[in-house]
């Protein structure tokens, strides 16, 4: 009953979030950061304040880096060879699928490499860096608006043995990839063993039901994290490491 009496009393999280309107077509060149703070600096998508962590999607990031590749309109398989470039190994084949490992360590379909939301002829690839493109997204409000926020990189990920997409994390700035509960006493006073939180990954999933995925929103913001999670961190906090993988 104690366990229980205390947890009542700890401050219940209140968590809000709304996707950018007004944000135009991203061309290569295009400073996220400061696309961002004009967007965010009145109502309805702002002010931003501190402790707020904004989802910024791969597709704008990878257009603004010119990440972007020219394939025949006409082929539908056109982008297959650059899949077999982008993937450091194929992880398996059925049919037309390929699921690759690419060389941020994502395990995923086609390298990543998508279509969708793109001009007909061309294809997206991954930021060659996301937590650096976060970085510098984060710096630059920072810098222009004063407010110290955290910067989620996300794209559309299949989960295996699972139907449906999902949003999730590929690069992070200023908020925690993992959350390690290890160690930690559970509701009922028992210590967790296994227990670590993708806090970046359920952050991005949360931040795409606001979004979606055809309505030209391509950033969100998520508001009410507990203050705590707010740290400098690493994508590589979340890629499980090849020594801890059951399956390769």
């Amino acid at each position: 009953m104690k366990a229980m009496s205390e947890q009542s009393q700890q401050p219940q999280l209140r968590m809000t979030a709304w996707g950018v309107t007004g944000i135009g077509e991203i061309v290569p060149g295009d400073q996220l950061g400061d696309v961002i703070v004009d967007a965010c600096r009145e109502a309805p998508n702002g002010p931003l304040l501190d402790g707020d962590v904004l989802v910024v999607t791969q597709k704008i990031v990878s257009k603004a880096e010119g990440r972007m590749v020219e394939i025949d309109p006409d082929d539908p398989l056109s982008h297959k060879a650059l899949v077999e470039e982008e993937g450091v190994r194929v992880v398996r084949r059925r049919g037309d699928l390929i699921i690759t490992e690419t060389k941020h360590g994502f395990i995923c379909a086609n390298s990543g490499i998508d279509l969708s939301n793109v001009e007909r002829g061309w294809a997206a690839l991954l930021p060659i860096d996301s937590d650096r493109s976060a970085r510098r997204i984060r710096d630059i409000i920072r810098a222009k608006l004063g407010v110290s926020v955290g910067i989620i990189i996300s794209d559309t990920f299949g989960r295996p043995w699972r139907k449906g997409l999902t949003d999730v994390a590929i690069g992070v700035a200023g908020v925690a990839g993992v959350l390690d509960l290890r160690g930690t006493p559970d509701a009922l006073g028992r210590m967790m063993q296994v227990t670590e939180v993708s806090i970046a990954d359920e952050v991005a999933s949360a931040a795409e039901l606001v979004m979606g995925k055809s309505n030209g929103v391509p950033v969100a913001v998520v508001r009410g994290l507990d203050p705590s999670w707010l740290r400098e961190s690493s994508i590589n906090e979340i890629v499980r490491p090849p020594q801890e993988d059951l399956f390769r």
